[in-house]
């Protein structure tokens, strides 16, 4: 059976190198002994995947793969696709093999869907709770080493729009790049000067805010900014960039922020610390 393709979005060469450098990982130089210790070559396995909570789904074909690195003779039914909000008890997939691959694949299989589905599902609940207003929830590069690009795919699955993935995405002029070019028109003429845009800069002041604008920034990041603050900016800038709201955002706090008018608000918390759901994989000998 042909393995299932890679996720749109996503670079193959990124997700096999993901895929063997967690089976490396696990397995180490003996592979797995307890499983060649105890169980018959010729042993086959079924097994099902299942959601023991509610979640977003994301890197279910992800999941096959890790099998299909270890063997050819893999057969596997999906049952969802990525996205798909599920319920406690649903079926997500269907695999079958020799029991001696199953069984070496099944941990790093379970961390890469668990994972995945935890960015998604907690993606999901942070943009369901901003619904009706004009602004989009956006990720940050606060991902486990690694791991940035099925990340990024996982809150693309939430309903999140990706940020920058890499510093050579575009130019976010932050703090310590204010306070090492001289102050925020200094910065921001020096980005303009090297014909770099669109312009980003991170303002923890109406001052800044007012500074950034006048010097032709793109993009206002009002940083750790209270809704009433966030406000005032929204005002002040009028239109004449983009303001993203960021810093300390939670769930119960999201709709606030976002109800002041930005376009986007950053969550660092949907790659750094969104826990991983329960996911379940049952085996049966054939």
């Amino acid at each position: 059976m042909m393995q299932p393709p890679i996720p749109d979005g996503l670079d193959e060469n990124v997700v096999e190198r993901i895929i063997q450098d967690a089976l490396d990982e696990d397995l180490g130089l003996g592979g797995d002994i307890t499983s060649y210790a105890t169980i018959d070559e010729n042993t086959r396995f079924s097994g099902v995947f299942s959601a023991r909570e509610k979640i977003v789904v994301a890197g279910i074909d992800i999941a096959a793969r890790v099998f299909f690195a270890l063997s050819d003779d893999i057969t596997w039914k999906a049952e969802v696709t990525d996205g798909d909000m599920v319920g406690a008890g649903t079926k997500l997939a269907h695999v079958e093999g020799p029991a001696r691959v199953l069984l070496a694949g099944e941990r790093t299989a379970l961390n890469l869907l668990q994972h995945l589905s935890g960015i998604a599902t907690t993606t999901r609940e942070y943009v369901d709770a901003i619904k009706g207003t004009n602004a989009v929830i956006l990720d940050t590069r606060k991902t486990i080493p690694g791991l940035r690009d099925v990340a990024k795919y996982a809150t693309r699955t939430g309903g999140a729009t990706n940020h920058r993935m890499r510093l050579d995405d575009a130019v976010l002029i932050k703090d310590n790049h204010i306070a090492a070019a001289g102050g925020v028109e200094a910065a921001i003429k020096s980005a303009q000067a090297q014909k770099l845009k669109p312009i980003e800069v991170e303002c923890d002041t109406m001052d800044q805010v007012e500074q950034a604008i006048n010097a032709g920034a793109d993009t206002i990041l009002l940083d750790n900014m209270g809704t009433d603050e966030l406000s005032g900016a929204v005002k002040l800038i009028a239109g004449r960039a983009k303001t993203e709201a960021s810093g300390g955002v939670r769930l119960e706090t999201v709709l606030a922020i976002a109800e002041t008018g930005v376009d986007g608000v950053s969550i660092g918390r949907l790659t750094q610390s969104a826990p991983a759901v329960d996911i379940g994989l049952d085996w049966q000998s054939n």
